[in-house]
């Protein structure tokens, strides 16, 4: 996966192929030695051993499943991820800027396509579980993109989001 796409269907539990296909990318596990450790002015971050080519996958935001509307009152939990694929779809949070402007993204809102999205239903608080992808730290060259998936079901609601490398990430590289 080289650029950002509205979402990824992968090969599931469905699926006659094997644990190696291709369509599982998000499927195998972790490809490369990564670190938690403490930045200088940001907390926590996390850091690769290795160099890592523009498109590979790095991890899966992993937490407890929650309802957005539980934790809207959470003011101090950083590690809350909203599941906004809908908003992603339609090419917000930045992919404008990493994947061009002029993205050919299916219309979300049939009737009137300037509305706003709706409130992501969803999100993945990862406050007190989680794995060492709550360490990865807001960039404004980010070298990192955000990617839903889905591999057993259909329900955008509820995709998996993965990180992906949008650039080559050198070793003890820190942005």
């Amino acid at each position: 996966l080289v650029e950002p796409k509205a979402v990824v269907f992968e090969c599931g539990a469905n699926c006659s192929c094997n644990r190696n296909c291709v369509n599982r990318t998000s499927q195998q596990g972790l490809q490369h030695r990564l670190e938690v450790f403490k930045t200088a002015s940001k907390g926590w971050g996390v850091r690769t051993w290795d160099t890592i080519l523009p498109g590979a996958p790095i991890c899966e935001y992993v937490g407890v499943l929650k309802r957005t509307e539980e934790v809207d009152g959470l003011l101090h939990n950083n590690y809350i991820f909203d599941i906004d694929c809908l908003q992603t779809m339609k090419g917000l949070d930045g992919r404008e800027k990493r994947a061009g402007s002029d993205m050919n993204m299916p219309s979300l809102h049939a009737e009137n396509d300037s509305e706003a999205p709706p409130a992501p239903e969803y999100c993945i608080d990862a406050g007190s579980i989680g794995s060492f992808a709550r360490f990865i730290n807001h960039s404004c060259n980010p070298n990192l993109f955000v990617q839903c998936v889905l591999t057993n079901h259909h329900d955008v609601k509820l995709a998996k989001v993965m990180l992906f490398a949008a650039d080559t990430i050198l070793p003890l590289q820190v942005r």
